[in-house]
């Protein structure tokens, strides 16, 4: 008998735990869960679609080399198009992860935040009635009716007081520190969630140019193997037109883009800045060199200039305490006509000009970055107005700011400190941020994507 219902409960049990592992596994994990065994299930499917990623990125990249034949490219685009769609789902999953941290660290936040204004209520009670126990001298205690138990009573109870206002000073300070911290948490994974929703949309852009390609070779038979060759040439003209169009760039001539990108990946080479996004400020800057105009200083003493677009005399060309001193330094040394080479004028009529060349480097903040500028550029004195030199120290600025990491959050922010002078995404700055990672994004997928 017992063997019969010991049978019988292994059954039941396995039965339910089949149900409970079916159950798990439907589970979909592009959707937030708070529950513990799914964000356990999830992690690890995440995990197992990250191991697949890589295992399809190196299969991807070895394909390559086969390209050129009408079945390598239709391989290769296979290939492609396998990684890309097991990146969109690796990155649905971490954003439906992210969404529920971000979640649980939202209301960490806020019960902390509760706390704290409970402590401060707490100890604004307690602090006054320490105020009126201080009122009360110990001659007043004596004078009075109370015994002298009743003044040790009250001695007591006041120093049972002072305890308790040092553990709420002490409650406050511990509550603030962890805010802090799971603020700080909180950034970060706000910025995470960011980043996988900007990979997600470049890669579902990438899977349909890509399958689009794919489908007009696999139209391709053999017998008609001439319309293959007429794609490849006109794949090369295509390639040609890119590396000849002009690149705008400030206060300098336009260069062709083939060589703009030569300068962008070598400068990528020094500082991890990704070339898409080198590119992507300078053409922002272009762009603002068009709306705003350029400017010559014609006064030293206050920074006063004339506009080369209106033709009108400009105050605050350029900040005379800080900038007209290392200006001429720097005019001097690469003899340049100090009064005949174009700096910005002050973006809508408020604070200063004065940035030089496609880079747009006040004249203060070149100086700074000379040393290392001729160190990586091997030459005695970078000129911001020399394509190379510009791009090389923009790459170097955008480097500092945090834009080698390669991600949306971090180019992003770089972007807005870059034109912010330091400061982070602004209402100010953040349309400029934006503005870039946009042009980063068509930069990458219709100019140099192409190329490759």
């Amino acid at each position: 008998m017992f063997r019969k219902v010991l049978i019988f409960s292994l059954v039941v049990l396995f039965a339910t735990t089949a149900f409970v592992s079916r159950g798990l596994a439907a589970y979909d994990c592009t959707i937030p869960t708070a529950d513990a065994a799914q964000k356990q299930l999830c992690q690890q499917q995440l995990n197992d679609l990250e191991k697949q990623l890589a295992d399809l990125t190196a299969k991807s990249n070895a394909l390559k080399g086969q390209a050129g034949t009408l079945k390598g490219d239709v391989t290769l685009l296979t290939a492609q198009i396998n990684a890309l769609k097991t990146k969109i789902k690796a990155r649905s999953v971490a954003i439906a992860q992210l969404k529920t941290d971000i979640t649980e660290k939202v209301s960490t936040i806020e019960t902390l935040q509760e706390k704290i204004i409970r402590e401060h209520q707490s100890l604004a009670q307690l602090l006054r009635k320490t105020n009126e126990m201080d009122s009360n001298t110990i001659v007043n205690l004596v004078l009075s009716d109370n015994t002298i138990s009743d003044f040790y009573s009250d001695v007591e109870s006041f120093q049972s007081i002072k305890r308790s206002v040092k553990e709420s000073v002490q409650a406050i300070d511990t509550a603030k520190t962890k805010t802090e911290s799971e603020k700080a948490v909180l950034q970060d994974k706000q910025n995470k969630e960011l980043d996988a929703k900007a990979e997600l949309e470049m890669s579902q852009k990438q899977v349909a140019k890509n399958q689009t390609e794919k489908q007009q070779l696999l139209s391709i038979t053999n017998s008609n193997i001439s319309e293959y060759e007429k794609q490849k040439a006109a794949k090369a003209a295509l390639a040609a037109k890119i590396r000849a169009a002009l690149f705008n760039l400030r206060d300098t001539g336009a260069i062709p883009f083939g060589k703009a990108l030569e300068y962008a990946n070598a400068a990528s080479q020094k500082t991890g800045v990704r070339p898409a996004f080198l590119l992507a400020i300078l053409t922002q800057e272009s762009n603002l060199g068009t709306d705003q105009g350029s400017c010559y200083l014609t006064d030293p003493t206050t920074g006063t200039g004339f506009g080369i677009r209106r033709g009108i005399v400009v105050a605050n060309v350029m900040k005379p305490t800080r900038d007209v001193g290392p200006f001429l330094e720097i005019t001097k040394s690469l003899g340049r006509d100090p009064y005949k080479t174009l700096v910005s004028c002050p973006i809508g009529g408020y604070g200063y000009g004065g940035a030089m060349g496609p880079a747009q480097f006040i004249p203060s903040t070149w100086k700074m970055f000379i040393s290392r500028l001729s160190t990586a550029l091997g030459t005695k004195t970078p000129d911001p107005w020399v394509p190379r030199d510009a791009f090389m120290a923009s790459a170097m600025y955008l480097g500092d700011l945090g834009a080698g990491a390669q991600t949306y959050s971090s180019e992003k922010s770089a972007a807005c400190k870059y034109y912010g002078g330091g400061s982070g995404c602004t209402t100010v700055s953040s349309p400029y941020g934006i503005s870039v990672m946009q042009k980063a994004q068509n930069i990458q997928l219709n100019m140099i994507d192409p190329l490759n």
